[in-house]
This record gives structure tokens, sequence and C-alpha cells, in this order.
């Protein structure tokens, strides 16, 4: 890719997979306006980062996404824009449903006027998620050895795919699909280069994992430092995992192909290959820690679904993305990451990491 004269904006471009987008830009030659209030802990370390890796091509821009007239700012100065800034959590936005709707409604909303003043000619990709779908009850499903399967053997196949009705569940999920549905008008109302991926569950190198966000990199912190992990629920909940550069691929492809595919919703996560239940996930942490992870059991939490996995077909076809990082070997590497990001002296085992290269 070419460098532009002007930079590329990533708000939340501090955050996790904000920070790996802005690094892949930078190391394409690009100048990149970094926006983020630096208010998640730990986001400030990805900034730094940044910097060292990429000097003046890192031009941060610390304020608060609400913050409309800084925000419109940094439009005007910039080529396109990714727009990653959001409130992320389910829990914070029960406890918070205002916040959670300035944030992911309000400044999603403020973004798009300021593009429209711009001209509207600037390319907007947009980071969306599964929840949009709702928790997907309505369907049936098995219990087998690796967590809930859908009976439909089109959906155990494949996963949920993009004709799947919206269905908002909780603020975070009316928040965020209401922002979704807001990029998808401007495309077509305005004729707006703007573009949705629907993630799953992102996990890798950067991610500050909570138990609210970012759960993967969340259970390997607990159990490389001996802690328990609560799983709410039973833990037969099953997940499609990608990793952070399989995800920043698709995000590059978007904007490259944003002529294309301007006005489209893709769901992004790592599909059926890598649907893995919580605790078929734990049973490969304890491998590569070398012991069995501390399980906590606590009640169901709002709006939790017992099975997502993304169906990747249409992002594939029309993004042609590269095969994706197998999750045995993506979870090992975020290990060693993290052991090493924490001063954590825990060699990964080695006969683990033999049984995932087998895996894949």
């Amino acid at each position: 890719m070419i460098a532009g004269d002007r930079p590329i904006l990533v708000t939340g471009g501090a955050g996790f997979i904000g920070s790996n987008i802005a690094d892949r830009l930078a190391s394409d030659g690009h100048q990149v306006l970094v926006y983020d209030a630096l208010s998640r802990p730990g986001v400030e370390r990805n900034l730094a980062w940044l910097q060292q890796r990429h000097g003046d091509r890192i031009q941060p821009i610390v304020a608060d996404i609400r913050d409309g007239d800084e925000l419109a700012r940094a439009v005007g100065e910039a080529q396109a824009v990714f727009h990653m800034a959001a409130q992320v959590a389910v829990t914070t936005s029960l406890d918070d449903p205002r916040d959670d709707f300035e944030i992911n409604i309000g400044a999603t909303f403020s973004l798009l006027e300021a593009v429209r003043r711009a001209g509207g000619d600037k390319p907007v990709i947009f980071a969306s998620t599964n929840k949009v779908y709702g928790d997907l009850l309505d369907l049936d499903f098995t219990l087998g050895n690796n967590g809930y399967a859908p009976v439909d053997a089109g959906i155990a196949a494949h996963g949920i795919g993009e004709d799947r009705p919206l269905d908002f569940h909780t603020p975070y999920g009316c928040s965020k699909g209401a922002a979704d549905q807001y990029v998808l008008d401007y495309a077509r109302s305005y004729g707006m280069p703007a573009a949705v991926l629907r993630m799953s569950c992102i996990y890798g190198h950067r991610q500050m994992g909570t138990e609210d966000q970012g759960w993967v990199a969340h259970f390997l912190i607990r159990a490389l430092e001996g802690r328990p992990i609560t799983l709410y629920g039973d833990g037969q909940q099953v997940r499609d995992i990608l990793d952070v550069s399989n995800a920043v691929d698709a995000y590059m492809r978007v904007w490259q192909r944003i002529d294309t595919v301007r006005g489209r919703a893709f769901n992004l996560g790592g599909g059926a290959a890598n649907a893995v239940s919580l605790r078929s996930l734990l049973g490969h942490i304890g491998d590569l820690i070398g012991r069995e992870v501390e399980i906590e059991l606590s009640d169901w939490r709002a709006g939790d679904q017992r099975y997502f996995v993304a169906d990747t077909r249409a992002a594939q076809q029309a993004l042609d993305l590269a095969p994706k990082v197998a999750w045995r070997d993506g979870v090992a590497a975020l290990a060693r990451w993290l052991a090493q990001e924490r001063g954590i002296n825990m060699p990964i085992a080695a006969d683990a990491l033999r049984a995932a290269a087998t895996a894949s």
C-alpha cells in the first residue's frame, strides 16, 4: 500500500485492536492519528510501544471520543477513519447505560456527521460486534464434548451468517447495534464509503484482558498468576476466536476495497475451524502452563450467548482473506507474550506447543 499525504485516523488507537491497526498502518508508511482518551488501564503502554516503534509517524490525540470539536478536527485532517473507540463491556453498559449510549451511539453519530461535513468521501470502517444478533436462544442446541452446538446442520457447519435477523439485547447490544446501522445508513443515504465488521472474539498481542472484555487474555493472565477463573453459566459456551493479525488483515482489506464493499456488514471471527468452548480453552491453557486451571462457577450473565460462531464466507469471498491462525497456536503465542509482558517466569510447556502444532 502506498502511503498518502494525509494521515489515517484510528479512534481508540491505543486500545487492543486499535493499536494493532495503527502498527500495521505505520509499518506500511502511513502517518497515523491515534485518538484515545487513555482511560482503559494498560493502553498507555500500547501508545508508548507505538511511538517507540514508529516515532513521529504516530501522532497521539489524547481526547475523549465524545469531544465533538476535537473529533471533527481530527476527521478533517484524515484521509480515512478506522472507528474502534467504544464502551466495550456488556456489564458496564448495564451499570451505566447513559455513558454507554453517549460513547457508542452519540460519538459514532458525531464522527459520521464530521465526515459528512468534510465532504463525505473519507472511508469509515466501523468495529461492530456479534452481539447485534442477540442471545440466539431461538436456536436449538445439543451439548457435546466441545460445548454447545446448533441442531441446524447449516449453522453447525458454517456458523451465523449476516442474514441472521438483528436482535439487540442489553444496552451494549443496543448501542453498538444502533451505531452499526447508522454507519450502514450513512453509506446508503449519503453515499459515504463506509463498511462494518461485526467481530467475534479477537485475541492476541497488546490485549490487556479483563473479566468484562478480552476474556482470552484474561483467562491466560489469571492462569499465569495462579489465580482462579470464574465461569459464568456452565462454561460450555462456544466462541470462534480469531488472532488479531487476521482481524487487522480484514480491516486493511476493507479499506483497500471500500469502493466495492461500501454499505456492507461482514461477520469477522475465527469461523467453525476456530470454535472452542470455554472449558476446552481452559484445558489447553492448563496444558500450556503445566498445571490445571482453578475454576469457579457463577450465574449466567445477561445477554450471554451459549453459542456464537461467525459464518465468515462472505468476508472471505469479498476480501480474499488469508488463512486464519489456528486457535491453539495463537493462544500459545499470546501466553508467551503475556508472560514476558508481565514479568512472569514461566516457560510455556514444549509438549503442549507440539500438541498444538499437531492439532492444527
